[in-house]
């Protein structure tokens, strides 16, 4: 069976940057062994399989899966599907809509761009929570081939968040420790692979340009993904650990998240703080998307 499929890339108004993704929009019939066989095939970081909605609220259902394994939540499906359905609803102005995944229903805020673009805003359906300790410096940074005097920046420890799916998120002292932390495949597992495959959220307070305030990369091997030019599900947890720093004050605080630049697929990721009484009380993220590329696949 033909079954028609858009890739876009996320967290990018230009084509051939950001993260890719691949919509599959005609899954009926599909089994799950099936979508991870397609997911394979497009290799891209994710896969999103669209499904009509439980809810008659809610504009659709996502499957989303890694070439490895199927997620229950993931920021960068969510705004690149999120932006094609509004472009295949024929959206010209600001609208908003439910999309339902395994993690929950997701609230999105759609504004268009270009004919092939637009820009989604979405509130995470998790709040993060401390999911757990990491080992010392030094096994964190063999495992990241680093130095253990690396690890760490303006106060800020590693820990393992998750906003529905965790991540062990390690501060790094700055741009040089980022471009030359890269999984060492002895201990990477060992170190990081605590509920299943590692997945690490390695960042510093360093931005490469300005007007961003983070500078952050991503691995998960184990899950089919070297390294990850995007990260929305990673950013949600993060949202904990910085709110927990106490880096920032009770209010609205907006942080621009720049990633992807070592693997030349620079990336922009928006994360909303909304703090009260020193808690966080809700996050969102945001970013655009662009279509790249139209067709069938037969499955």
């Amino acid at each position: 069976m033909k079954r028609r499929f858009f890739t876009l890339d996320v967290f990018t108004k230009k084509k051939f940057s950001g993260n890719p993704l691949a919509v599959v929009l005609e899954p009926d019939g599909l089994d799950m062994p099936a979508m991870q066989t397609i997911a394979r095939e497009f290799n891209h970081p994710e896969t999103v399989f669209v499904f009509p909605p439980a809810d008659k609220g809610s504009r659709a259902a996502l499957r989303i899966f890694t070439p490895a394994a199927e997620l229950p939540f993931a920021g960068h499906p969510t705004v690149g599907t999120a932006v094609l359905l509004a472009i295949l609803d024929g959206a010209k102005t600001a609208r908003e809509f439910i999309l339902e995944e395994k993690l929950g229903h997701v609230f999105c805020r759609f504004e268009p761009g270009t004919a092939e673009s637009g820009h989604i805003r979405f509130a995470i359906p998790s709040l993060p929570v401390l999911a757990g300790e990491l080992p010392g410096a030094k096994e964190i940074a063999a495992a990241l081939s680093l130095n253990p005097d690396d690890i760490g920046c303006d106060g800020i420890l590693p820990a393992r968040w998750s906003a529905g799916f965790p991540f062990s998120l390690v501060p790094l002292k700055g741009l040089d420790a980022a471009a030359r932390c890269r999984p060492d495949s002895s201990s990477f597992e060992r170190v990081f692979g605590i509920d299943g495959p590692g997945r690490v959220y390695a960042f510093c307070t360093q931005p490469a340009e300005p007007g961003h305030d983070i500078h952050a990369r991503m691995f998960a091997p184990g899950m089919g993904i070297a390294e990850d030019p995007a990260s929305g599900a990673a950013i949600a947890a993060l949202s904990g650990l910085i709110t927990a720093s106490g880096r920032y004050s009770d209010g609205e605080h907006d942080l621009h998240i720049e990633q992807g630049y070592e693997m030349g697929r620079p990336s922009l990721i928006e994360l909303g703080l909304s703090l009260r009484g020193g808690r966080l009380v809700s996050a969102t993220i945001g970013g655009s998307a662009v279509v790249v590329t139209e067709g069938t696949i037969d499955a």
